[in-house]
């Protein structure tokens, strides 16, 4: 518990120290009310719309899950190619640099008019905003394996898909997981962001609605439903990392 508390106590805190600095700006009236609710006008929106929410909640998760499962596998394999040819490492790694400057809004209109409303455009758009971090993370973990293990692999007749098996995954993992981390949170936005442009259903579809409404209180609603995602998910990478690399959490406790 001590551990816990230390680890997450001043989040926590200083949580709670915006919470109150936002009630109290709404509470005196500086701000409009309509245009800036207070947290316990937010938190009231969930009694009222919970199993609507709830409903588009699950459509949004759906389409960052499968759009992150294929920009994982798709970051996977454009890694593991540039790692395995320097010539093609060199021509592919500038155009996924140069991938990052187009913006994401950029994309999504089209991305609609290619694909239509249904969820195609969604998974496409989420594996294009999280393939990146996986991509990068993997080949930064692949290039910076100890040479000396990978050169006594060599000598003891391993081939390349057991030195890249035994060698070079597992000093990956770190660098990995922490692309993970980035790559799942752009997952729920990048799922939002095209549920903006073109759905029948999701958190950015629920979003636009209660736009034209001007019902800011749900607005900031589904920001905190966004947020408390993205925040789990992130603790769901944390928990499958300690247990991927149980001999790096074990050492650091040792050093603790």
């Amino acid at each position: 518990m001590r551990e816990f508390a230390k680890k997450y106590l001043p989040a926590a805190l200083a949580l709670l120290v915006l919470l109150a600095l936002w009630q109290g700006l709404a509470a005196s009236g500086a701000v409009p009310g309509y245009m800036l609710p207070s947290p316990a006008d937010v938190l009231a929106v969930f009694p009222e719309d919970g199993a609507l929410l709830w409903g588009h909640t699950l459509v949004t998760l759906q389409e960052a899950a499968i759009g992150l499962a294929v920009g994982v596998a798709v970051g996977f394999a454009v890694a593991v190619v540039m790692d395995a040819f320097a010539v093609l490492r060199r021509a592919i790694y500038p155009l996924l640099v140069l991938s990052q400057t187009v913006p994401v809004v950029a994309i999504a209109p089209l991305l609609v008019l290619w694909l239509g409303y249904d969820i195609a455009p969604k998974i496409v758009l989420v594996a294009l905003v999280t393939f990146f971090p996986i991509a990068v993370g993997l080949l930064q973990g692949f290039q910076s394996v100890d040479a000396d293990e990978v050169n006594l692999m060599r000598s003891m007749g391993a081939s390349r898909w057991q030195i890249f098996r035994f060698v070079k995954i597992p000093g990956a993992l770190p660098e990995f997981f922490s692309g993970l981390r980035i790559a799942v949170a752009y997952a729920v936005v990048g799922a939002v962001i095209s549920e903006w442009l073109g759905g029948f259903s999701g958190l950015g579809v629920y979003m636009t609605r209660v736009q034209k409404a001007f019902a800011f209180d749900k607005m900031f609603a589904v920001i905190f439903v966004v947020s408390a995602v993205s925040l789990l998910l992130m603790i769901v990478v944390s928990v499958a990392e300690r247990r991927a690399m149980p001999w790096r959490h074990a050492r650091s406790e040792q050093e603790k």
